[in-house]
């Protein structure tokens, strides 16, 4: 005899609600970040923005966030300085008590071709691409484990999976941290811990409206959708992730790029 109520419920769609939660994201002033940040919010978690130089953009985000009914403080911080995301963790604690979701999104680019770029180029993005996620991660992440319930979730990039001319030091960055999550996912997942990567392909944001039309259409051409990505897509899936409905998604990279690396 079959239990028709429990077999609706074990197929019935589980929701993307984050209601009672509290949410982190790193480099949430502009494009991608602030996406991430209003997709969380609006699915009911309190979020703590973080930003370095942005400061003043990070709290008109704040303050949307706020005039929409959600819960959100802002902290300028720079993640690539161990000091100052001890200072962020003490500040965000105070304010939130505790950090459920943990969106890794800060991010820089110093693009020049291998011969050109120097070791500055190249340890200013590997700081604050990568070392910084681990300085982040490292202060979040345990006291997720001791209440068995977490989600990181760190924004990578197609180009850290297939390379770029001129891009050395941010696809070493964003393959490194592809690497680093998939590690950490099978450290922690039996502690209750789910470790995803969502890497995006060309966005529309401030950094893709400083490319040449001409750069734009190479890179449209060769996107099966034929179009740029735009930020609240990437958001989306970051949500999916860091929800229940994703409670058997660990290690996993979603790639967000319409198709132009598969």
């Amino acid at each position: 005899m079959t239990d028709s109520a429990t077999k609706t419920d074990d197929f019935a769609a589980r929701s993307i609600d984050l209601d009672g939660k509290v949410a982190l994201v790193t480099g949430a002033s502009r494009g991608i970040g602030k996406a991430i940040a209003f997709a969380l919010a609006a699915r009911g978690a309190r979020v703590a923005l973080n930003c370095n130089t942005g400061g003043s953009l990070a709290e008109q985000v704040r303050d949307e966030i706020r005039g929409l009914g959600g819960a959100a403080e802002y902290y300028a911080h720079n993640i690539a300085d161990e000091d100052e995301v001890q200072k962020m963790r003490d500040e965000v604690i105070a304010d939130f008590n505790q950090v459920d979701i943990l969106v890794n999104n800060a991010g820089i680019t110093r693009d020049k071709t291998f011969k050109k770029m120097t070791r500055e180029m190249w340890d200013t993005v590997i700081s604050v691409d990568l070392t910084g996620v681990f300085l982040v991660t490292k202060q979040f992440i345990d006291p997720m484990a001791e209440r068995k319930w977490g989600r990181v979730v760190n924004i990578a990039s197609v180009i850290g999976e297939i390379g770029n001319f001129g891009q050395t030091n941010y696809a070493a960055a964003k393959g490194g941290l592809i690497a680093f999550s998939k590690s950490l996912a099978r450290e922690y997942a039996r502690k209750g811990i789910t470790v995803n990567t969502v890497a995006p392909g060309f966005i529309k944001t401030d950094m893709t409206e400083a490319v040449p039309e001409a750069g734009l259409k190479m890179v449209t051409d060769a996107t099966p959708i034929g179009r740029l990505g735009l930020p609240n897509e990437v958001a989306a899936g970051v949500a999916f992730l860091a929800s229940d409905a994703a409670s058997y998604v660990t290690g996993h990279v979603l790639d967000i790029n319409g198709g132009y690396s598969m």
